[in-house]
């Protein structure tokens, strides 16, 4: 039986293009040739094949019996031979690094550093997740964690990256010079925060800084810290909030600290499973995160 040879690939090819362009001139676009080329290829593989594949006329192309045929085989072709093409390109990617950790940390100090992040490691590919339930990283479902706690889990690797405090900021335009003027401005407060123990609020501050006559009981209440911050810099009361958080704002001159005191907080750590500790991209994650935010100095 007399073997019949394929016609030549790049004819295929250009014959796939017209097929789905439905235009030898957009069919050149899409490839990047000409369009004699196009016309060239064309005339190949129906001399190969002995028989049209397009009927031409001055406003369309239309495949013909034999092009429709044709046009079902090299669909079938050429999206399985993209398919495979990609499936090799990702492979050879580092894989996806997903991180999940605090909508607060994530808005206040991750995303403002995104930038250096993607200097200092181009390759990686990172996937942010943010949520109120804590992620079990066993499961395998995110790799890394920034979290924010006052002990370590032992199941995990944890790495210290800041220790955190609380502090008093206001806007600048407030001009707090005493702790007395605190009982002439609103006091924010920030609800149901379950980390540290006991917590930063007005209670605790009065106890530690004073003024012993503070009402507490007054001023406008938020469940997010965000919001808190976003009201102190525009001036219009004071909040405790996370040294952290509010790090940015201070150097930049929009939040200020008009008193030295704080209360203690709890810790920002990176934790990942054992087995994936040493991960090429975790480690660059790891080092990353330790040379921007040093324990002993925040900065």
């Amino acid at each position: 039986m007399k073997i019949i040879r394929l016609p030549p690939l790049g004819s295929l090819r250009a014959f796939d293009a017209v097929a789905a362009q439905s235009s030898f001139k957009r069919a050149a676009e899409d490839i990047g040739v000409t369009a004699t080329a196009i016309s060239h290829q064309i005339r190949i593989l129906e001399e190969a094949l002995g028989t049209a594949v397009f009927e031409r006329s001055a406003r369309e192309v239309r495949l013909t019996a034999a092009g429709k045929i044709l046009r079902q085989a090299t669909r079938q072709a050429f999206t399985g031979l993209q398919a495979a093409v990609e499936e090799i390109h990702h492979a050879g990617l580092p894989p996806a690094l997903s991180l999940t950790t605090t909508s607060n940390f994530l808005t206040h100090w991750l995303v403002p550093r995104l930038a250096d992040l993607k200097r200092v490691a181009p390759e990686m590919d990172l996937r942010l997740h943010t949520g109120i339930e804590l992620v079990d990283l066993t499961r395998n479902t995110v790799d890394v964690a920034i979290r924010y706690s006052e002990t370590a889990d032992e199941r995990l690797d944890s790495t210290l990256l800041y220790q955190d405090t609380f502090v008093l900021v206001s806007g600048p335009s407030l001009a707090l010079k005493t702790p007395e003027d605190l009982k002439s401005v609103t006091l924010f407060h920030v609800e149901n925060r379950h980390i540290p123990q006991p917590s930063p609020d007005w209670e605790n501050w009065r106890r530690h800084f004073g003024p012993a006559d503070l009402n507490i009981d007054s001023g406008l209440r938020f469940t997010d810290e965000t919001h808190a911050i976003q009201a102190a810099i525009a001036g219009q009361g004071v909040a405790i909030v996370s040294n952290l958080l509010a790090q940015d704002f201070i150097a930049k001159g929009i939040l200020s600290t008009p008193f030295p005191h704080h209360l203690p907080g709890a810790n920002y750590s990176l934790v990942t499973t054992p087995e994936k500790k040493d991960r090429p991209d975790i480690v660059t994650l790891r080092r990353w995160l330790l040379s921007n935010l040093s324990p002993d100095t925040g900065l």
